[in-house]
């Protein structure tokens, strides 16, 4: 079929956004309008001419306007094949006057689940004529054109005059398409969870995804990789406002988002600079300078081309040592303006703009060859977080200077791969010590990398027990003088035997943090 002239259009809209240019339009080019409710009252203010769904099903709307488009003289108008005469022969016999254009936005359910209303609420604003409006038009492009947005009608009013392509009647019938699963997906997630204890996972979960980007390449330049954004109340790294630098590769979002979740595990002025998702520097201090100064002192050689993230606005003092070092990517809250603009002298340099996460009941979702894990988020407010609830098995209380770098050693350790330790001193990581498959080399690595200077006298973190004495000999040999690690190892006795017997402190969390 050629282009398709719109003279009988449909109109149901929640969302009265650019309704009056549209529908100003249509009457214009001479297109007849049915609409429905609210929406048939709102192009009545406007002086423009409005047949009634109800004139024309002969059927007034009922229960509360729940039944008012479900009728045959509608979706028969919507569904019928022009092309084939026995459609045609019907919609004669019944009088019914077939629809070319229809334009629907559905009731706003996730917007009233977000502000917190009642169950009773919430189920008012499921949409039903709307989706099945949708779907028909959407089924029947051949005949008919479907727009479901507002930011589609700037496009339909500059094709009212030509027609409308079939080209681009199938490209608003897969967004349509899209739209309405969103929708039902939006919808039977929230009820899922509705029906199922709050401790529990849900027996089906959806999820829906836009592309918003396409990228250069996925980990390596044989992938092809695109961003997706899901809808969700919390903001993630994919809805990170971009502004300056280059577009955002694969691995830069990877790096990004393990760096924004790595700073906001702290509460103090926090800087971390990640490295292929794992730091390479993290550290807190009375501002974002020292901080950064910090991490940064970490591994000078491993931080070139890494990922800097923030739990603070940069300030200018702060773009200013950043930039001394190429880096790929900074991700903060905030920028000051002088910030922003000594950034920004680096061309290449990709600035993120993003809060904090939300935290509390977050999940977490990973794909698996056929099928996903999902997980509550291990986040700052875990059950052990708190050294008041550590259990001191080894020594004696310490000062709080070294209590508050075993404090950052734990909230550390949950940032790189395991198996992990962490060494800490001031409030910065001094070495760390990440994806090895055995403890003891997970060790070595952290006293290597910080070297045996700066590993004496520090306090270290383990994300998991020691299953041996093995890897604590390694740090007691290295002069740490203070550890924090879980427990529950058959072999707590032993490795606990030795803590004492070394003169080193050391606490039990109870909390492990696996990082995969």
């Amino acid at each position: 079929m050629s282009n398709l002239k719109v003279s009988r259009a449909l109109i149901s809209v929640s969302n009265k956004e650019g309704l009056a240019e549209l529908v100003t339009s249509l009457n214009k080019a001479g297109v007849e309008i049915v609409s429905t409710g609210s929406t048939a009252e709102a192009i009545s203010k406007l002086n423009i001419a409005v047949t009634k769904v109800s004139e024309v099903t002969n059927f007034a709307e009922i229960l509360d306007g729940r039944v008012k488009t479900l009728h045959p003289a509608i979706h028969a108008g919507i569904l019928a094949d022009l092309t084939n005469s026995e459609h045609q022969k019907t919609l004669n016999d019944l009088n019914i006057k077939p629809f070319d254009l229809v334009v629907v936005s559905l009731y706003p359910f996730l917007e009233t689940v977000a502000t917190g209303a009642s169950l009773e609420d919430c189920i008012e604003q499921i949409d039903i004529g709307g989706p099945a409006l949708i779907r028909a038009a959407a089924k029947n492009f051949e005949n008919v054109s479907v727009v479901v947005s507002p930011n589609e009608y700037q496009n339909l009013i500059k094709l009212l005059s030509g027609g409308i392509s079939r080209e681009q009647r199938m490209n608003w019938s897969s967004m349509a398409f899209s739209h309405t699963a969103t929708y039902d997906t939006l919808i039977a997630r929230w009820m899922s969870r509705k029906v199922t204890p709050e401790q529990d996972s849900p027996a089906w979960v959806g999820a829906s995804f836009t592309r918003t980007q396409v990228l250069r390449y996925g980990e390596n330049p044989h992938q092809s990789a695109a961003l997706y954004s899901g809808i969700s109340s919390e903001k993630g790294i994919a809805h990170a406002k971009q502004l300056a630098g280059k577009e955002m590769s694969y691995n830069n979002y990877v790096d990004a988002d393990s760096a924004r979740k790595a700073v906001f595990d702290h509460v103090e002025p926090c800087v971390a600079i990640i490295k292929h998702a794992n730091p390479c520097g993290i550290a807190i201090g009375e501002n974002l300078e020292s901080a950064y100064q910090k991490a940064f002192a970490t591994d000078k050689v491993s931080a070139f081309g890494g990922v800097v993230a923030t739990n603070r606005k940069i300030n200018k003092a702060t773009a200013e040592l950043i930039n001394e070092v190429f880096t790929e990517v900074v991700v903060a809250p905030a920028f000051d303006e002088d910030a922003l603009n000594i950034l920004k002298e680096k061309s290449s340099l990709r600035i993120l703009q993003l809060a904090g996460p939300h935290m509390g009941h977050r999940v977490e979702w990973r794909t698996i060859s056929g099928g996903v894990l999902m997980q509550t988020a291990d986040d700052v407010e875990s059950i052990g977080d708190d050294p008041d609830e550590w259990r001191l098995v080894a020594g004696n209380k310490p000062d709080e200077k070294v209590l508050a770098d075993l404090e950052f050693a734990w909230r550390s350790v949950r940032a790189p791969k395991s198996n992990a330790i962490v060494l800490a001193k001031d409030g910065a990581m001094v070495g760390v010590g990440m994806g090895q498959v055995n403890r003891v080399d997970a060790a070595r690595l952290a006293i290597t990398r910080a070297g045996l200077d700066r590993a004496k006298n520090s306090v270290a973190a383990s994300d998991a027990y020691f299953p041996f004495i093995d890897a604590l000999e390694e740090l007691v040999n290295a002069g740490i003088t203070a550890v924090v690690h879980p427990g529950g190892s058959k072999n707590d006795d032993e490795v606990i035997a030795l803590a004492k017997k070394a003169g080193i402190v050391m606490y039990l969390t109870g909390v492990r943090h696996f990082s995969h």
